[in-house]
């Protein structure tokens, strides 16, 4: 277990739809929603706001232009994705884009990144114009291109200036650079081997939800199997700077008649699939009372070796409603796990779009959440 404080987090997919129930009917909706929840999630004194990408799905799918909001209308709240899908990315230009957003929130962006989930689009990386190169699969490109937006924000060059007569032959590097990013990326990581070639490069650990392995053990031992895999790979690396390593949970907390309403009593216990031939477990849902679900974190060992827990929220239900489950965690299930808030001012207030549209409804009035 790593000595690093615990920390807490949101992830959201941003998801709209334009149905009944959902209170997130635009894509304008899913993106000023969003700021909100992060602003309402630092008052709170939740640690981070990660951000899930995804591309052809009504979700969010370009996060550096949200991000950088953020960041401007945060002071302390860390930032970042979970995870962006490295397929579809150009390395050199992310490398600026991230760099530009790692200035603006001064250092507090945490950037995961991966080969994504498999899509249910054919040929999706090659509509962006990315196609792997020979003797490579798509998790390889993606783990290339990787590693070349990794080589981009250390600075090293990529290109040689041509002969204008001032700096002929010297090397360019990607700009602009912001300090201290590289020890901030994250690689999320779906199996054991991805996780130990993540330690390997020095990343730290975004460990999925759905694991594409099932040898027979629950979900939580395997997960936490991972994570000792990783550690050990980095430790094996030689890198100096201490690696992070994260879980994602998704709790449910039932405290009021409209919970029950929209969630019921009971959540859902851990699933095997497969993706095409690979077999897959996907962590349970947690729905029930706050003691019970701080009870049921206490003695997950993934969650207890892991130094960051990430809730996912249903974000649709609005942001007054994501931000109660937030309290609601902060006050009753975190501490469980080790989490105590860090003392700090709260965000200075502003005007605040009261749009019912925005905030979210009071109560269930159909299908679509």
């Amino acid at each position: 277990m790593t000595d690093i404080r615990k920390k807490i987090a949101f992830l959201t997919f941003g998801y709209w739809q334009d149905v009944p129930g959902s209170a997130t009917r635009s894509a304008a909706d899913a993106h000023l929603q969003t700021l909100d929840l992060a602003q309402a999630a630092e008052d709170i004194g939740v640690d981070g706001a990660f951000l899930r990408v995804h591309h052809w799905a009504r979700q969010l799918a370009s996060p550096f232009p949200l991000l950088a909001a953020i960041a401007a209308r945060t002071r302390r709240i860390e930032i970042g994705t979970s995870v962006i899908n490295m397929r579809y990315e150009n390395p050199l230009h992310m490398a600026e884009e991230a760099a530009a957003v790692d200035l603006i929130s001064r250092g507090r962006l945490q950037l995961g990144i991966g080969r994504g989930a498999p899509d249910s689009i054919s040929g999706g990386p090659r509509a962006f114009g990315y196609t792997p190169v020979a003797g490579e699969d798509e998790a390889a490109m993606a783990r290339r291109k990787s590693e070349q937006f990794l080589s981009a924000i250390e600075g090293r060059s990529v290109v040689m200036y041509g002969s204008d007569g001032v700096r002929n032959g010297a090397a360019a590097a990607i700009q602009p650079r912001s300090p201290g990013l590289r020890e901030r990326i994250w690689w999320g990581s779906g199996s054991g081997a991805t996780a130990c070639w993540a330690g390997k490069l020095g990343m730290n650990l975004q460990s999925s939800t759905v694991l594409i392995e099932d040898s027979g053990i629950p979900f939580e031992q395997l997960q936490a199997k991972q994570i000792r895999a990783y550690r050990a790979a980095y430790a094996e690396s030689g890198q100096v700077h201490r690696p992070r390593v994260s879980v994602a949970r998704t709790v449910l907390p039932v405290t009021e008649g409209i919970d029950r309403l929209y969630f019921g009593e009971r959540g859902r216990g851990e699933q095997a699939s497969s993706f095409g031939d690979l077999r897959s477990l996907a962590g349970r849902i947690y729905v029930g009372s706050p003691d019970a679900i701080a009870a049921d974190l206490a003695r997950d060992e993934a969650v207890q070796e892991a130094d960051t827990l990430t809730f996912t929220l249903p974000n649709q239900l609005g942001v007054d409603y994501n931000a109660r489950i937030l309290q609601t965690i902060a006050d009753h299930i975190a501490p469980a796990i080790g989490w105590t808030a860090l003392p700090g001012p709260a965000r200075e207030t502003g005007a605040q779009d009261e749009s019912q549209t925005r905030r979210g409804p009071s109560a269930p009035t159909g299908r679509g959440i």
